[in-house]
């Protein structure tokens, strides 16, 4: 069963991760300091209430391995998940101001849609070289 989890940086630098998709009643969240933190945190959460859910008596016909989890990330918390990508060597890869790149890695700035499709594009193409590359 497919999940979509949705990764946002709130103002205060927290990380917090929100579901839409309920499963046998439950709502799914977590949160933490970092995005691991925050996936940490989510994946007990879900662990929790499938538990507690059998616990009350419902009908739960799904386990944490069965969860097959799809993270959406806003820019702040992929560039935090992910800090070992050079914000300053991606953004000349995708065509981007490096200062306004920073920005949006910082949550400063939003970017526009225009933008993101450049940012959506190269982690798509930066995704195919790794793929693609053998040691």
């Amino acid at each position: 069963m497919k999940i979509t989890a949705i990764i946002e940086r709130n103002d205060n630098g927290f990380y917090a991760i929100t579901s839409p998709d309920v499963v046998s009643g439950c709502h799914f969240g977590g949160y933490g300091y970092s995005v691991a933190e925050a996936k940490n945190d989510f994946m007990e959460g879900i662990t929790e209430s499938l538990e507690t859910a059998k616990e009350l008596g419902k009908d739960v016909n799904v386990s944490v391995q069965d969860l097959e989890i799809e993270y959406q990330y806003d820019l702040p918390s992929f560039f935090n998940f992910f800090d070992w990508i050079n914000v300053s060597a991606f953004a000349k890869l995708a065509g981007i101001n490096e200062s306004k790149m920073r920005a949006y890695k910082a949550g400063v700035c939003v970017a526009s849609e225009k933008t993101m499709n450049k940012i959506v594009s190269t982690v798509k193409t930066m995704g195919e070289a790794m793929t693609s590359a053998s040691l």
